[in-house]
């Protein structure tokens, strides 16, 4: 059980993998932007994390899930997976939510035409 919270981050992140490409949302949209964006968000969090384990706001919490191996004073190796699926997630939900769509007054616009090309006929 030393190494169930890093396999439920590591299937996790596949997870979030399956679904970029599946739907073609961060690294399968425009991986040249994926790879900068990813790594400079875990880099902000982690000095964030390190800020905060300065500042004695954070601590790294014992637990029989972890493996116990740390990157930093206080910081778990768990917490860049973390961070990384944190990362992922968000861009992933910001890809989806970015997508083009069709603006109402357009949609609005060829049902309209349709209906008098319609009445045109009859």
């Amino acid at each position: 059980m030393i190494v169930l919270y890093l396999l439920a981050l590591l299937i996790s992140l596949t997870g979030m993998v399956v679904l970029d490409r599946r739907f073609s949302l961060f690294f399968w949209r425009d991986s040249r932007r994926a790879r900068i964006v990813l790594p400079v968000g875990v880099l902000f969090f982690l000095v964030w994390d390190l800020f905060g384990v300065g500042l004695g706001i954070f601590f790294r919490g014992e637990t029989d899930f972890m493996t116990g191996l740390l990157v930093a004073p206080e910081v778990p190796l768990e917490e860049v997976f973390f961070l990384t699926l944190l990362c992922y997630l968000t861009m992933n939900v910001y890809g989806a939510l970015s997508r083009q769509r069709p603006h109402p007054s357009v949609q609005s616009a060829s049902v309209g035409s349709a209906d008098t090309t319609e009445g045109r006929a009859a």
